[in-house]
């Protein structure tokens, strides 16, 4: 590897990794005339078809709104107002909008990326270095941190100084890395199941999400676009995608989400399959020095309960408008306030998914007293308007404070 011999150049942000938190805090960024790069380990084009989830709550779609983000999402996205649990063969209505006023965006994450990465580039202007390798973090305690990559051109080493370091390159990135031993605690929960992740190139089959709670397994039915369904079917962890023929596939999502009167499923060629070991894990702080973690860097929630892309999207609204705030007028409250800020949202969002890991697993997990826990939940869940109403805030992420 050849060392590169320009002088480093400065940034006032340099965001490491174009997801949806990066990209999202390098548009506030352009949007409020702050220097920022943004760098990727992979190409444009394979971030813009990067299969992720695509359930985005009202809030995060009002965020993106006010900064000036979504108008693609609004034009294209599903509205969702109810979610179904097929249990015991029996169908079973939550009708959230109904309960709470609020409702949930069908939005592939693919698409969200473009149109972020789309703005930040084409529309105002963002740097962003696509396919660098190698990259590395320095100096993050002091006053003036920096971060060097190997350009994919060249290869030569490039060194960019900066005032503040954004990590939002993922759980397996160099962001989190760069802590030092001992400076933040990871908590992390394994739920001891996995999940098949299907894509089926076939139209949904119901107007809503629906929830398979039987004896072999949870199953889940969520809409991507007209064309395209994504199916889960729970596994044993560390199962091998090649043992689940198209026919064994199709038989248990049939047999899981069966419901008096619904129609069969629309069966349709399988164009993705993989297992999902469901963790959580978060990182407190979320901070070091000059450096502030977004989205799963920071943590992970299980897609239990579709929170993910909102967690990064929440991130990335108090982490752009406190940078903003810190390098246009000095204020460093917001980051200074930005990790607890967070964290709140975060651990509430995990309690749910731990709630709801019950109700969809317990029914298989072979133990008589978590099948009978499971079966109460869903009772009162089904009886008890307020305890719809609670589920349905959870879900919604619509509580005024966390």
């Amino acid at each position: 590897m050849t060392t590169d011999s320009s002088p480093a150049q400065h940034t006032s942000v340099v965001v490491v990794g174009a997801g949806p938190a990066g990209l999202t805090v390098g548009n506030i960024m352009r949007a409020a005339s702050v220097d920022c790069v943004v760098l990727e380990a992979e190409s444009r084009a394979a971030i813009e078809r990067r299969l992720r989830a695509g359930v985005i709550e009202e809030w995060a779609v009002r965020g993106l709104r006010q900064r000036g983000l979504a108008d693609g999402l609004v034009e294209r996205a599903q509205r969702h107002s109810a979610c179904e649990f097929r249990f015991g063969g029996e169908r079973h209505r939550v009708s959230y909008t109904e309960l709470t006023g609020h409702h949930h965006w069908v939005y592939p994450q693919p698409l969200l990326v473009t149109d972020l990465v789309r703005e930040y580039v084409d529309v105002r202007g963002g740097d962003a270095r696509f396919a660098v390798r190698d990259v590395e973090l320095h100096g993050l305690d002091s006053a003036r941190p920096s971060v060097s990559y190997t350009c994919p051109e060249s290869g030569e080493r490039r060194l960019l100084t900066c005032d503040f370091v954004v990590g939002a390159d993922g759980a397996r990135g160099v962001s989190r890395a760069a802590m030092p031993a001992g400076h933040a605690r990871i908590a992390r929960h394994d739920y001891g199941v996995g999940w098949l992740a299907l894509l089926a190139e076939a139209p949904p089959s119901s107007d809503c999400v629906l929830f398979g709670v039987h004896p072999n397994g949870f199953a889940g039915h969520m809409a991507r676009s007209p064309e395209v369904t994504r199916y889960y079917l729970q596994c044993p962890p560390g199962d091998d995608p090649g043992n689940w023929s198209h026919d064994r596939i199709w038989s248990e999502l049939h047999r899981r989400l069966e419901g008096a009167g619904a129609p069969p499923l629309t069966e349709g060629p399988l164009i993705e399959k993989r297992v999902l070991d469901l963790h959580d894990y978060v990182v407190e702080p979320m901070t070091y020095g000059r450096l502030f973690l977004a989205g799963d860097s920071a943590h992970l929630v299980a897609p239990i309960a579709a929170k993910g892309m909102n967690l990064a999207l929440h991130d990335a609204f108090l982490l752009g408008d406190a940078l903003v705030a810190a390098v246009a007028a000095g204020d460093g409250d917001g980051l200074d306030g930005y990790s607890r800020a967070c964290l709140r949202r975060v651990w509430d969002y995990q309690e749910f998914s731990q709630w709801l890991s019950e109700v969809y697993h317990g029914a298989a997990a072979g133990d008589p007293f978590r099948a009978g826990a499971t079966s109460a939940r869903l009772r009162r869940l089904f009886t008890s308007p307020a305890a719809a109403a609670a589920f349905a805030e959870q879900y919604l992420g619509t509580a005024e404070r966390y």
